[in-house]
């Protein structure tokens, strides 16, 4: 399936172990112990599968070795799918378990662009952008900032130029559905093969834009609450094929982003901050109140803004709280590992008591 649905040379030699008694297909939506397949000339319609092992926990996008039972002949049964392994991911979109476990939580799996949704109203919040582009830096996607429903204010442009200040190295496109502007900028993202996912809150104008890359009316939109809050009309996340070969992976509004990405993410969202650490005059600087901190002067001289900062420090502060929070539970996991083992092999009569 060379090209078909973004299947490569690296998956197709991850798949080589089962070619003989599975199939390969894609995780198209995911649904507690079932998942939606896909593969060439599913499309369309794609199959459901039943999760075997407790173990796999596939996402969508997720490329799967799936099996099919025999089915009764006399009713004409194909008989049932089956996913039993889940193929290496390339790369999975994760944010902190809303759940507050201190686990990742994946949104998308082998994503190579994430499309960042935000509407011109409300005022888009430049925290908010950082953050999703922290997240799609981390796990090796480009993102991709789309300003959306650009045609009902005349601001579009300035607030378009704010977001890429706080975006630097990221693309900022202004795209309006209705006026059918700006998505012509979107299709060097969108080439055969390619899969992008988009990102942003209830309200951002993801399930139109995804019509609008589709072609049809595969999802169901609504307008912005009086408040200016968005409606919930995506309730799942959920893959869909395009016209030019690549596919798009729309996900559920996100009332917040949890922070799960490591330093190297931050560092490219924060690209212009690390670069002006370089000329501080102690290599641990907090950016406080140092002598000789080349981050303040350039607050100082404007060229960079004190919010930014702010919202550097926040990042930093969450992605290491997150870090310590996922060595404590590996060390309880690895310590209960060790507990169960030992209770095994006293229970075997190898060791007394």
């Amino acid at each position: 399936m060379p090209g078909t649905l973004g299947w490569d040379d690296d998956l197709a030699a991850a798949f080589a172990p089962f070619a003989t008694t599975h199939l390969a297909a894609r995780v198209a939506r995911v649904d507690r112990s079932a998942v939606d397949i896909a593969r060439p000339g599913w499309e369309t319609t794609p199959q459901r599968a039943a999760i075997r092992s407790p173990h796999v926990s596939p996402a969508v996008g997720d490329w799967v070795a799936v099996a099919q039972t025999l089915g009764n002949q006399s009713d004409d049964d194909a008989g049932a799918w089956y996913v039993d392994e889940i193929l290496p991911r390339r790369t999975a979109i994760r944010r902190a378990d809303p759940s507050g476990r201190s686990d990742a939580h994946v949104l998308a799996a082998n994503v190579d662009v994430v499309l960042i949704a935000t509407p011109v109203i409300p005022v888009p919040k430049p925290a908010l952008v950082e953050r999703m582009v922290a997240i799609a830096w981390d796990c090796g996607a480009t993102p991709v900032v789309v300003v959306t429903k650009a045609d009902i204010t005349p601001e579009t442009d300035a607030i378009a130029a704010d977001l890429a200040d706080a975006a630097p190295g990221v693309d900022v496109i202004t795209v309006s559905v209705v006026a059918d502007n700006g998505l012509c900028a979107l299709e060097r993202y969108l080439s055969e093969g390619r899969t992008v996912c988009l990102l942003g809150r209830s309200g951002a104008g993801k399930s139109s834009l995804v019509n609008a890359l589709v072609g049809n009316e595969v999802l169901a939109t609504a307008d912005i609450r009086a408040d200016g809050k968005g409606r919930h009309t995506t309730t799942h996340r959920e893959l869909f094929v395009l016209p030019t070969g690549a596919v798009v992976i729309d996900t559920p509004g996100l009332r917040g982003a949890g922070l799960w990405a490591s330093e190297d993410g931050l560092d490219r969202a924060f690209a212009d901050i690390d670069e002006l650490t370089e000329g501080c005059r102690f290599s641990d600087c907090l950016h406080d109140t140092e002598p000789g901190c080349a981050v303040l002067v350039a607050i100082e001289d404007g060229r960079l803004n004190e919010r930014r900062l702010e919202s550097w420090r926040k990042l930093q502060r969450e992605a290491r709280w997150m870090a310590m929070r996922n060595d404590a539970r590996l060390r309880a996991e690895a310590r209960r590992a060790w507990v169960i083992q030992h209770k095994e092999v006293r229970r075997s009569g190898r060791i007394r008591p």
